[in-house]
């Protein structure tokens, strides 16, 4: 099969896999009020790629079937930046909202086939074999990919890894004819409602775990004893004039709880191996995954740069205050378009022939952008002040009664009511709604917390330089 189309991917979530909102077991997921937006927005992610197939596709190295470009194994700068363009046309469809569209997985399994031998370390060649098949496996057949990768807090004091074997994590319980069977928990499968198939994989090493932890590997929803717990939604079920991003990119976060399920064992990338559990996200995996989460951070700047830009052009906003504010949202942007031309333009050979972003221009920015983003709320909310709350619905518009005064009252420069109406509800949704929000605390954590990725920052950066502009007073002779 090649690259899908929207209606293929939503023929195939109603499939009985078991997704929890609320107290209530999904019957359907394209038919709930609280997922069927979402899940309608992802078939415009499916259907995008073919109507931009010159930038979303290429053909597959085997068989010259087109898929999409994130499943590219990227082997020169070229590549890199051919993939950009795909990662690109992705990311404008929801103006960065969407952090995990299926390119996100597509360009990480790509990434892991890229370094298989990495994989094929301490003994493990059959699940590295086992992760190559399933890459080709991936990109033919265009699957929707979620994951869980991060262990379930319970008491942070004993630290945020298993210390030995933890009955609450993900474990293997035993081996079976045809697989094993694991038990236990993670979070957070963003996605997982809209997603074909879930992945486990490292997420961070785990020194002192028992090796009943070191798993990888990927399954459907459907299989059995999988059960998915979705946070509360901040979807809303209306219409896209009134809720012009909530009705469609609430893209779901789950908690996954495996009740003893069996995992095939041509699935099984790791099976109980800690050695290589512990060591094969170190080189290669953030260089490569960040070129795809910065151009969805960038985008996102630009869509935010976008609504203060409209927002203050309705209302003729144009003062000091507001030219700085909005110079701020720029230089955002600009500092995240030139980290990924540096990283992309230093990009270089990460072994076995794969290719991939330099690190440290993507580890500043993602260092920035969890005071950025909120920044970029803030100033938002401010530059609409009260405006963001004088919003009519599309019911108050239609009422033949009230739609002369609002024309009359409620204009703008260069825009009439409707349409200042359009530019502050689409603000509000973007920074001030439940889906603001939410998507503020993705910001703030993902890919680490802000803490932790100024310490990558810090460790990842180059200090020779810095040590000799320094060395060069501290060694001089001082009468």
């Amino acid at each position: 099969m090649a690259a899908r189309n929207g209606a293929q991917f939503l023929a195939g979530l109603d499939n009985g896999r078991e997704i929890w909102v609320g107290d209530e077991k999904v019957a359907s997921i394209t038919d709930h009020p609280a997922l069927s937006g979402a899940a309608g927005a992802l078939a415009e992610v499916y259907d995008l790629q073919l109507r931009e197939a010159e930038d979303c596709l290429m053909p597959d190295p085997e068989t010259g079937e087109a898929i999409n470009v994130s499943h590219m194994i990227p082997r020169s700068l070229e590549d890199l930046q051919r993939r950009h363009r795909g990662l690109e046309r992705t990311a404008e469809y929801s103006g960065g909202l969407m952090g995990r569209t299926p390119d996100y997985m597509n360009v990480t399994f790509a990434g892991f086939a890229g370094r298989a031998d990495e994989w094929a370390n301490n003994g493990n060649g059959h699940g590295a074999e086992n992760l190559v098949n399933y890459q080709k496996l991936l990109a033919r057949r265009d699957l929707s990919l979620t994951h869980t990768i991060v262990h379930t807090t319970v008491n942070l004091g004993a630290g945020n890894v298993p210390d030995g074997l933890d009955p609450v994590q993900l474990h293997k319980v035993e081996d079976t004819e045809h697989g094993i069977i694991v038990r236990g928990s993670r979070v957070l499968a963003t996605l997982a409602p809209f997603a074909d198939e879930l992945a486990v994989y490292p997420g961070a090493p785990m020194p002192d775990a028992a090796a009943h932890h070191a798993l990888s590997f990927c399954i459907p929803l459907d299989a059995p004893g999988l059960k998915f717990i979705c946070r509360d939604s901040v979807s809303v079920n209306s219409n896209k004039f009134d809720h012009p991003l909530s009705t469609r990119f609430d893209e779901q976060d789950a908690f996954v709880i495996f009740d003893d399920v069996e995992v095939p064992r041509e699935r099984l990338f790791i099976d109980a191996n800690l050695e290589v559990y512990n060591t094969v996200m170190k080189t290669s995996w953030w260089p490569n995954i960040m070129q795809q989460t910065m151009i969805r951070a960038q985008t996102k700047l630009e869509f935010a740069r976008g609504l203060g830009l409209a927002m203050a052009g309705a209302i003729n906003r144009d003062d000091d205050q507001t030219r700085q504010m909005l110079g701020e949202i720029a230089m955002f942007t600009e500092f995240a378009r030139s980290s990924i031309f540096a990283a992309e333009q230093a990009a270089h050979e990460y072994g076995n022939g794969l290719w991939c972003c330099a690190a440290p221009p993507l580890f500043a920015l993602r260092a920035a952008l969890p005071v950025w983003f909120p920044r970029v709320n803030e100033i938002l909310r401010k530059i609409g002040s009260h405006n963001l709350l004088t919003t009519p619905s599309k019911a108050a518009l239609a009422d033949a009664e009230l739609r002369p005064l609002i024309d009359r009252y409620l204009g703008g420069v260069g825009v009439d009511a409707e349409q200042r109406d359009r530019i502050f509800r689409l603000a509000w949704d973007f920074a001030g709604t439940a889906l603001g929000s939410r998507n503020e605390q993705y910001e703030r954590f993902y890919l680490g917390s802000e803490g932790r990725n100024l310490n990558w920052a810090h460790e990842a950066m180059d200090r020779e330089r810095s040590a000799r502009l320094v060395d060069r007073f501290l060694s001089e002779e001082i009468d």
